[in-house]
Formats: structure tokens, C-alpha cells, sequence
């Protein structure tokens, strides 16, 4: 079981860009200069832009210097990058248990590892303050889902220390489970048990039990439909929806969708070359 067990990372996997991403999300109750800076710049970093999305996120924390957006902001943005120097964020690289499980141990930068602990542990500090006036605090539970998700794909992607990524996993699953019972509308929340269902509901029966005694839900159909709203109702966290939904279909040997919607996704950001790149590598296996 153990093998198969620490199989169900490929989840974590899965997380990592989707949390890595998931502040996107912005909460309903922003004003207009955060949405138009924290919203450009995750543009940026779907364009691969790091330097001009963090330029985004230090101006906006400086304007904001009690939000925990801003920040947590910061981390996304460099854990991305680091994503980006180490070969992470290629999607054959998630696309089945085989390929995950054989992944090696990276060699990261530790002064952007250094960097991107202190941007959360900031955050983390600045949500605590505010959760503390008010428990329905929707920038505060978004920046602490993201904080979880954040510290479990470094955990799990660059370290592979599964079992605390695991703990992480739990952890940003709570806070957006939180974060929903305050804005049900709030599509883009969706996205991580969405994936989390999905990949857990593809494992062996006794893996799957075994994970429900850790908090983990397994339901592969619950988490495509869930992948699915996001996709379709979600705001900032659609497309990257887009991105798990093409990477989901791969896995199901559906070709054809999965071409589809990164085909989308091209042309939606074609500065991004991840996306012509796999599109080439499903015309050349498949």
C-alpha cells in the first residue's frame, strides 16, 4: 500500500500550480486599484512575466500594507518562477502516476526558498489579525488557502516530502471549505478539491479509504464536475481550470478535449509557450 499510497501526491502535483495560482481569486469585496493591480498581475504570470508580475504585487503590498494578499501574492509569484526555472510546470510532468512518482528531488535556490517562506509567514501573520476582528474575513481566508497550498507544493514538487505536503494539502482544503461558507459564489474555490477529488478518485480502493481518514475526499466524477464550474463560472482561477480540466483529460485518454482546451488557452495567452509546446507533444504521441 505504501507505494500506491504515496502515489496519491501526484494530487499534491496537481495542486501546486492550482494553488500556486489560486489568488487569482479575488474576493468580492475588492476596490478597484486591487483588482486592476493584483488582477494584471496574474496576468503576467500566465504570460510567464515574472519580473512584471512582481513588480504588480510590491507596488499593490505597498499600498495595502495590512492585506495578506499582498504578500501571499509575492510568494505565488516567486514559487512560480522557481516552478518555471526547475521544468515544473511542463503538463507531461502530470500527466500519469508513473511520471509523478518517478519525479527526482530538485535543487532549489534557497535564497528564493528563503524568500518565499518569509512572504508567507508575513501573510499568515496579517491573515491571523484580521481573522482575529473578524472570523468572515474573505481576504484572510483566501490568503491562508493560499498560504497552505503554496508552502504543500514546494513541499511536494520541489522537495518531495509527501506526507507534509499532505498536512499543507489538508490544511488549504479547511481554509477554502471556510472561505465558501462565507461566499458561496466564490467559483474559483472550487478548483483545488476539485482536483484533489479527482486524482485520489483514481486510486485503488484501500488508498482511497486510507486517505478519507486523513480528511481527503476521493471522488473522481465529484471533482470533474467540480473542475468543471470552475471552468465555467470561475473569474481569475478559469482558465488555469482550463489547464487541470486538459491535464484530466489526458489521463482519461480523451485527446481530443484536452487539445481543445489548451488550443483555447493558446490563443488566450500566446506569450505563454507551454501551451504550443504540449499541444506539439499530444500531436507527436498521439
Amino acid at each position: 500500500m505504501n507505494q500506491r499510497f504515496f502515489k496519491c501526491v501526484s494530487v499534491l502535483q496537481l495542486l501546486v500550480v492550482l494553488l500556486t495560482l489560486c489568488t487569482l481569486e479575488l474576493p468580492a469585496a475588492a476596490d478597484n486599484g486591487k483588482a486592476a493591480s493584483l488582477d494584471l498581475g496574474y496576468r503576467d504570470l500566465y504570460e510567464l512575466d515574472f519580473a512584471g508580475a512582481q513588480s504588480e504585487f510590491s507596488a499593490w503590498g505597498k499600498g495595502h500594507p495590512d492585506n495578506p494578499l499582498g504578500p501571499v501574492s509575492e510568494g505565488a509569484g516567486l514559487l512560480f518562477s522557481e516552478f518555471n526555472r526547475l521544468g515544473i510546470l511542463q503538463a507531461q510532468f502530470y500527466a500519469s502516476d508513473t511520471a509523478f512518482a518517478s519525479r527526482k528531488k530538485l535543487t532549489p535556490d534557497t535564497s528564493v526558498r528563503d524568500e518565499i517562506y518569509a512572504t508567507l509567514d508575513r501573510s499568515e501573520s496579517l491573515s491571523r489579525v484580521r481573522l482575529g476582528h473578524d472570523p468572515k474575513d474573505r481576504d484572510a481566508l483566501f490568503a491562508m488557502t493560499l498560504a497552505s497550498g503554496l508552502r504543500a507544493d514546494y513541499a511536494a514538487l520541489i522537495e518531495k516530502r509527501n506526507l507534509a505536503s499532505l498536512h499543507y494539502t489538508r490544511d488549504a482544503s479547511n481554509w477554502a471549505n471556510q472561505l465558501l461558507a462565507v461566499d458561496p459564489s466564490c467559483y474559483d474555490a472550487h478548483l483545488g478539491a476539485g482536483i484533489s477529488k479527482y486524482i485520489t478518485g483514481t486510486m485503488a480502493a484501500p488508498v482511497r479509504w486510507f486517505l478519507r481518514l486523513g480528511g481527503v475526499s476521493a471522488d473522481k466524477q465529484a471533482g470533474m464536475a467540480e473542475l468543471q464550474l470552475t471552468a465555467a463560472k470561475g473569474h481569475y482561477l478559469a482558465p488555469f481550470a482550463r489547464i487541470l480540466l486538459a491535464i484530466a483529460y489526458v489521463r482519461e485518454k480523451d485527446i481530443v478535449r484536452a487539445r481543445e482546451l489548451l488550443e483555447s488557452l493558446h490563443t488566450e495567452f500566446p506569450a505563454n509557450p507551454l501551451f504550443a509546446q504540449e499541444i506539439a507533444r499530444l500531436e507527436a504521441t498521439h
